[in-house]
């Protein structure tokens, strides 16, 4: 099956789609699709290819369109949007006295929407918050609470190897990492040396961690 590998955002997970007969489509291509969320903006991973039909999930979406100007428009004007929307609604958070950190933001695509991203100790009744926030925009207000992992995520930042975060730039999903990778790769378990901008394991101890595995286990048979 002939597939178009997409992105929403960059170093973000690459979902297949449907290419459109007689488009040509290059890696960087800005494309509109339709989700279950409504039309989005995205942009092309890699070309149109062939996949074994057990990669797929059925039904396969289609390509909606290669992103015109006009689309490519109504995405800097959400953009423009953003940092009058996280102004405001942080004034609406300490107005409401929440115990919530503001993190980001990001409108729907066709601007029907805005989506605030914050991290919490523990669950927040946001719903007067809501009610704030939508007699402010007048567009459906969605409030999503996620981890610290989520959050570096989102924010960015550079890691100690002086790369960017391999969360926010490198990687589609998370891996699941452990300290016995650290043990088994030789390194020191001093948490300030292992551990990465949101204190959690780097995720990059997992990149490696086939290689220094099978290397221990062959030397274990000698």
């Amino acid at each position: 099956m002939k597939v178009i590998g997409i992105k929403f955002k960059d170093g973000g997970k690459i979902y297949f789609f449907a290419p459109n007969e007689g488009e040509e489509y290059e890696a960087g291509t800005q494309v509109v699709v339709e989700t279950s969320k409504g039309l989005e903006f995205a942009t092309v991973a890699f070309p149109p290819k062939e996949v074994d039909d057990s990669e797929v999930v059925q039904p396969l979406k289609p390509i909606v369109r290669i992103a015109t100007e006009k689309d490519k428009e109504q995405v800097r004007r959400n953009l423009e949007r953003k940092p009058q929307a996280m102004k405001l609604a942080q004034e609406k958070i300490e107005k409401h006295n929440l115990a919530m950190k503001l993190i980001d933001c990001e409108f729907a695509f066709d601007g029907s929407k805005v989506i605030f991203y914050f991290s919490a100790e523990s669950r927040v009744d946001f719903r007067d918050l809501v009610k704030d926030l939508a007699g402010a925009f007048h567009i459906r207000i969605e409030l999503r609470q996620v981890g610290i992992r989520d959050e570096t995520r989102l924010l960015g930042g550079i890691a100690p190897c002086g790369r960017e975060c391999c969360c926010a730039g490198a990687m589609c999903d998370f891996k699941k990492v452990s300290i016995k990778m650290a043990k088994v790769q030789g390194l020191s378990l001093n948490p300030g040396k292992i551990s990465g901008l949101c204190g959690r394991l780097m995720c990059c101890l997992s990149y490696e961690n086939d290689y220094y595995s099978e290397t221990a286990r062959a030397a274990s048979l000698r």
